[in-house]
């Protein structure tokens, strides 16, 4: 089981949206020096629904290449579509993926029994291990704990990513899962609650532009140190927030950029580049979390 700060990797692209694969290996080797525990690599925030299937894959290949066995390395896996989740998790499975992430369905917005033989389909026909992802306010489709529960401990299901910020769904979902199922915060401001009150962990936003700091604040939830544990959010709080004042990856692309971690703050249409009229505020954030200095 993985645990602690995993970052949501946003993808790099240069102004015309193609892929920068300079700035991806730059991204790897500073995970790697900030001691994040793992790597997802195109998930949402990595703007799965805009690449193709090769540039998927290729992404996918070029952050192992880069993290040349150093750190973990997971993969999106989702889709609205279960017969492509399939072709995709199995082309994971096949590059030695070991772990895939699988959003649930959006737009569809199958019922509960849809998303339980949705995810049972994945695990059966490609045999790669998955986390579930739910997060409602994106895909408007709720996984339901009863249903994590059902699936938990098949099919190669491992571990849920629960987006919603709704922390009083945690103690059902672990006496319905165990203890050896893994369950991360998805919702970076109350992720550090989350961890405080059994989770395993983050897959996180935050994490692209502030790796240490995450690290740190995640190690320190696990180990139950709350004061230091706190502390350390509530200096990230800011950030936290402020990374979801445009629809996520614009923002953290921005700060990427900022930040000096990408070239470029380049996204694929329909996402456009954070508006001048937010920059404000998100440089703010950066220099209140101490990324920046104070102007």
């Amino acid at each position: 089981m993985l645990s602690g700060s995993l970052v949501a990797l946003v993808t790099p692209m240069d102004e015309h949206g193609e892929i920068d694969v300079v700035s991806l290996g730059q991204l790897v080797e500073y995970h790697i020096a900030a001691g994040t525990a793992g790597i997802v690599a195109m998930g949402t925030t990595g703007e799965s629904a805009t690449l193709d299937l090769d540039e998927h894959l290729n992404v996918v290949a070029k952050t192992q290449e880069f993290a040349a066995g150093r750190i973990p390395v997971l993969a999106g896996c989702g889709s609205n579509n279960t017969r492509h989740a399939i072709e995709l998790a199995r082309h994971l499975k096949s590059m030695g993926i070991e772990l895939g992430l699988s959003v649930t369905p959006y737009y569809n917005k199958p019922t509960q029994d849809g998303l339980y033989r949705h995810y049972a389909s994945i695990g059966e026909a490609s045999g790669l291990a998955q986390i579930l992802y739910n997060v409602p306010g994106r895909t408007g489709c709720d996984l339901k704990p009863e249903t994590v529960g059902r699936l938990a401990h098949n099919y190669g299901i491992c571990g849920l990513k629960e987006a919603t910020g709704d922390l009083t769904r945690l103690q059902p979902l672990r006496e319905l899962c165990g203890d050896d199922f893994a369950l991360y915060s998805g919702d970076d401001a109350s992720g550090c609650d989350f961890m405080l009150r059994g989770g395993n962990g983050v897959i996180s936003v935050t994490a692209n532009i502030a790796a240490a700091a995450m690290r740190q604040m995640c190690d320190a939830a696990l180990q139950g140190d709350k004061e230091t544990a706190l502390g350390l959010n509530e200096r990230l709080m800011p950030v936290h927030r402020t990374l979801f004042i445009e629809s996520n990856p614009i923002p953290v692309k921005w700060a990427c950029a900022r930040l000096g971690l990408i070239a470029k703050s380049g996204l694929r249409l329909p996402l456009t580049l954070l508006s001048a009229s937010a920059q404000p505020e998100m440089e703010q954030a950066l220099a209140r979390a101490e990324l920046i200095k104070r102007a």
